[in-house]
């Protein structure tokens, strides 16, 4: 011992290693809640960013909505809040493309308000109604017909007198004369013709018949939808009508053809006897016609059936399934928002049989085609094998003239390159010059066209008759594709329809 110190004892010894064992579990406890800590803090930040993940779905959810599906609610029927607008906004006007009006709402002296369409029955079915529900353009743009865009001091003096604000007018794509010319070459036959503008998409007639007339539909709708009316009136037959397309389809059947023999193609050769055995069934050509020698080019120009049935024997079908879907066979179309419309349909594949596999070459068989859709097709060969989106709307404007929106030409897609539209032009062109359609020959102008005879039932008397085409050739700038429902065999009628519409282009 040094200085007096005691000598530590054993009792001190275990009061240190108690003290040592209490200072390890502390240091352990406060590793146990900085442990329990940094797991609520890590939880707390997950929850954090799950909300946070959360919040901004739901705001990109709700921008998303008013960006594209805003106007489609508003435009339901089943929308209680269009008896609000209304309330306070007058109808706008659905016009020409050139300002001319083709629905409006009218007042009479006790405020009363009805809708009135001045050209009737001509734009029936593109423009619609909006009494007995809302169809048309009158469905599509009404969003923009119950809103109003005036300018603020107007709206609010207007509001302060209890007088409703004018809605906005929509500006359409559609041309008056041409939709008469269109209406006038279906004459008396029931069918419909669709005419489109092939480098902007621009849809400038669209006529379907039978049709009615818009400013009578409330005292008509009975007689209309009754189980005595065959005529399905309220049909818009050009977008929601389905048909064989007949020979205008031999023209995918060319392509096919044309990309499957990419080097020598230009080397087909056939000789026509007027028909031909397949199986146990008989196919031949217009009135048995002998087209005799052909190439590919001719035996286009001439819709040569036994050529274009052994041209289909040689196909591969998956291939010739996966084109035609390429062409929008069995896809939704590029169409405007609320437009209504039928799919077409192409069932041929590598599973069909030789009956099918004929039948479905010369645009027979299960394939069932709208007049739009067969639009949209010519309209891309026009085009250089691109195809723009079809749109009816041009513009939304307010009472003022003050422009609220601006629509734009869009493209769906390439759906040939430009040496096959190309190609496919040329042997189009051989169909007037050389082939089935003399009677559109002019010296004004060049048109490119395919005809067609669409049986429908076992009788192939009962046929519908079709044409479509472009003009000028070289340039085009329209495109007409129409169809006559037992419009008879050989595309005569169609032709002839074809033919009016062309020159009322032209001489304009």
């Amino acid at each position: 011992m040094n200085g007096g110190d005691r000598p530590y004892t054993q009792k001190d010894m275990k009061r240190v290693q108690r003290a040592l064992e209490n200072q390890e579990k502390e240091e352990e406890e406060i590793l146990q809640v900085e442990e329990r800590t940094r797991t609520v803090n890590r939880e707390i930040r997950l929850a954090a960013v799950f909300f946070t993940l959360m919040f901004l779905a739901t705001m990109g959810y709700f921008c998303w909505y008013l960006v594209a599906k805003s106007e489609k609610t508003v435009d339901s029927s089943y929308n209680a809040r269009l008896d609000t607008f209304s309330e306070r906004v007058v109808r706008g006007e659905i016009r020409g493309k050139n300002g001319e009006v083709l629905a409006r709402t009218v007042e009479d002296a006790e405020g009363n308000e009805t809708r009135e369409y001045p050209y009737s029955n001509l734009f029936a079915h593109v423009v619609g109604y909006s009494d007995a529900g809302t169809t048309g353009l009158e469905a599509s743009a009404n969003s923009y017909l119950l809103a109003t865009h005036l300018n603020l001091l107007d709206q609010v003096s207007n509001e302060v007198e209890e007088i409703k604000n004018p809605g906005d007018s929509v500006v359409t794509t559609l041309d008056p004369d041409l939709q008469q010319l269109a209406y006038d070459a279906l004459g008396d036959y029931n069918g419909a013709c669709v005419i489109l503008e092939p480098d902007t998409g621009k849809i400038l007639a669209m006529v379907s018949k039978p049709d009615f007339n818009p400013n009578t539909i409330s005292s008509d709708w009975e007689s209309l939808i009754s189980e005595d009316n065959t005529g399905a009136n309220l049909l818009n037959r050009a977008s929601q009508g389905l048909y064989p397309p007949g020979s205008t389809f031999k023209l995918l059947t060319t392509l096919e053809y044309i990309r499957e023999n990419p080097t020598n193609w230009q080397d087909y050769r056939y000789e026509c006897e007027g028909s031909m055995s397949y199986g146990d069934a008989v196919m031949s050509c217009y009135e048995g016609h002998v087209h005799g020698g052909l190439d590919l080019r001719l035996s286009l120009a001439n819709s040569c059936n036994t050529s274009f049935a052994t041209v289909g024997q040689t196909l591969d079908l998956d291939s010739f399934h996966a084109l035609c879907e390429s062409f929008l066979f069995n896809k939704e179309l590029p169409l405007p928002e609320g437009m209504e419309y039928r799919q077409s349909s192409f069932v041929l594949d590598g599973t069909s049989g030789l009956a099918e596999r004929v039948q479905t070459s010369i645009g027979q068989g299960r394939t069932m085609i709208s007049p739009l859709h067969n639009a949209m097709i010519t309209a891309a060969i026009a085009n250089g094998g691109l195809l723009m989106s079809p749109y009816l709307i041009e513009r939304v404007e307010s009472a003022d003239g003050k422009v609220v929106k601006q629509f734009m030409p869009e493209s769906s897609g390439r759906l040939l390159s430009v040496p096959e539209a190309e190609t496919l032009t040329n042997f189009m062109v051989a169909v007037v010059n050389e082939g089935t359609s003399p009677s559109l020959r002019s010296d004004s102008y060049q048109v490119a066209g395919k005809t067609g005879s669409a049986e429908f039932n076992s009788n192939k008397e009962d046929s519908h008759a079709w044409f479509v085409g472009f003009a000028p050739a070289e340039n085009p700038e329209i495109v007409v594709s129409i169809i006559y429902e037992n419009g008879g065999t050989g595309g005569s009628v169609a032709t002839k329809g074809a033919k009016k519409i062309f020159e009322g282009y032209f001489s304009r």
